[in-house]
Formats: structure tokens, C-alpha cells, sequence
């Protein structure tokens, strides 16, 4: 017979290995259920979707084609100010730096330095408007200042993004031509890499505040994830939008007392027009609401 000590570690030991195996059956079942109302949605769209999710209190993960490629688009404008802040942290930048710019660098929708062509702007003033209002032609000055879209995959490949490539200025790199590798990312890779910028050691604490207040003040994503958010939860942005259907948003929604959740929502391939696509996250955004509040 067994010592009671030794048949209690026993017991103990059982009860341990069943309890982590019907967590495991649970979180299986819960993906499963999250790929098949994904799929729905994917379906009505006539396109493909790609959803990468992560909860960074519990470590819950949901995913829906998350390793497969899509367009960028405007996503990459929060990677491209976490460069720039990177640089300020290195001592190399200054968000107060002057810069100046001439009328026939202004490409299309550039709604904040159209109108200040005469002024110039601040590079923290163009960050801002690279995010808050996915400004063009503020996207491009930055880029020009870290070695243009090679100097922001070099950032990426630095940090350890070894998949999101940027490989043109504003406005070609939203083409979103099927099957063509530029400018594209994946949401795994796009979740990893906004996890490192806003919680990780990639910034300065200072950096990380100031972007996450960017994203919180995006003034053009409106019409997706916010719509479905319950009172009380704050959420920052960064949308984008190219061709053949493409239009994507990344995010972290803090709710109240459920720790921060990142998400990355691609949509591409589908000829719905621009309004029916706003809905298709927003509606990926109540399941994320969904999820979220069950955790």
C-alpha cells in the first residue's frame, strides 16, 4: 500500500495532468468555433481574411489564416513612427526637428501637409499625422529619413520581423496586386511586431506612450473595430486600404480589467465595395468582443 503522502502527490499529480488536458480541449475548441464564424464572414466576402489575436494578461491566441500574406497598406505607418522613436531613443532624431517640404512632393490624400507646404511641419507633427490621419505624403518624409522603404525593413529584419516587407513609397505600395510578394505582411507577423512596439524593450518607455497615444487619437477608423467596442473600452488604431478589395486595421483594445488585446485584421482579393469591408471587421470585432469578455 501506498503511503498517504505519496497516494495524495498521486492524486494531486492526476488531478493536474485532467485539468490541463480539459484546458487544452477547451482552447482547441474555442479556436475551432472562432475559424468557423471567421470562415462565415470570409465566405460572404468572397475574398480571403486573415485575423491574428492575443490577449497579453491570459496568453489566450485566436487566429484565422494568420501566417498567410496580405497588403500592408497604411498598417505599416505605425511601424514606420516606431522607427523614427527608435532613433529618437538612440539620440539620432528629434521629435522637434523642423522639416521642410515643397508642394510637389504632396501625393494623394495627404489632408495635413497639403496644408502646410508654406509652414513645414515638426517630425513629431508628421507622425502624428502619419497616424491620426494617414497622411501620405508625411508617411514618405519619414520614410526619407530612415533610408526609405528598405530602411524600414531593415528596422523590421532588426526587431526580429523577419516576414513584413516594405518595398515602396506612398502611393504605389498599395497596389495590392494577388500574389505579389511587396509591401506585404502577414497578421502573425504584424501582431508580434506591435506587441514589441508598444510593450516590449524595442522603446523607451517615453516612445511607447507617445505611440500609443497616436494610435488612441486615430481619427479615420471610425467605422471599424470602435463601432463594436462596449462603453468604457479604449482602443488605439492604425487602418489602411489599397486594391483589389484590400483594407486592414491593427489595434489594442484595453477593456476594463481584462489586460491588453492585440489584434490584426487583413481583408484582400474580394470586389465588395469599401463600406461592405468597414462592416466585415467591425462585425470580426464584435466575435473579438465576444472573446475578450469570456476570458
Amino acid at each position: 500500500m501506498l503511503p498517504v503522502c505519496a497516494l495524495l502527490l498521486k492524486t494531486f499529480r492526476v488531478g493536474i495532468f485532467a485539468l490541463a488536458a480539459i484546458t487544452f480541449t477547451h482552447s482547441v475548441q474555442a479556436q475551432e468555433e472562432f475559424q468557423k464564424k471567421i470562415a462565415a464572414i470570409e465566405s460572404k466576402l468572397d475574398g480571403r481574411i486573415g485575423v491574428a489575436i492575443l490577449n497579453l494578461h491570459s496568453g489566450d491566441k485566436w487566429t484565422y489564416k494568420a501566417d498567410s500574406r496580405f497588403p500592408v497598406s497604411s498598417t505599416f505607418k505605425v511601424q514606420l513612427c516606431g522607427a523614427i522613436l527608435a532613433k529618437v531613443d538612440a539620440g539620432k532624431e528629434s521629435l522637434n526637428r523642423p522639416i521642410t517640404f515643397k508642394k510637389s512632393e504632396i501625393v494623394s490624400w495627404s489632408p495635413i501637409t497639403e496644408k502646410r507646404v508654406q509652414t513645414g511641419m515638426s517630425v513629431g507633427e508628421l507622425c502624428e499625422a502619419t497616424i491620426t490621419m494617414s497622411d501620405n505624403t508625411a508617411a514618405n518624409l519619414l520614410l526619407d529619413m530612415i533610408g526609405g522603404p528598405q530602411g524600414l525593413t531593415m528596422f523590421l529584419r532588426k526587431i526580429g520581423d523577419d516576414i513584413t516587407r516594405l518595398d515602396r513609397w506612398e502611393t504605389k505600395l498599395n497596389e495590392g496586386v494577388p500574389g505579389d510578394l511587396r509591401d506585404t505582411t502577414t497578421p502573425t507577423a504584424a501582431l508580434g511586431t506591435l506587441e514589441k512596439l508598444l510593450f516590449g524593450k524595442v522603446l523607451s518607455m517615453s516612445s511607447r506612450k507617445q505611440l500609443t497615444d497616436w494610435m488612441i487619437n486615430d481619427k479615420v477608423a471610425d467605422d471599424l473595430l470602435r463601432t463594436s467596442l462596449p462603453e468604457g473600452w479604449k482602443i488605439g488604431d492604425k487602418s489602411g486600404a489599397g486594391g483589389y478589395g484590400s483594407r486592414s486595421i491593427i489595434a489594442f483594445i484595453m477593456p476594463p480589467n481584462k489586460g491588453p488585446t492585440l489584434v490584426t485584421i487583413y481583408l484582400t482579393e474580394n470586389e465588395v465595395d469599401f463600406s461592405t469591408r468597414n462592416r466585415m471587421i467591425a462585425e470580426i470585432g464584435r466575435l473579438i468582443v465576444e472573446k475578450i469578455q469570456g476570458l
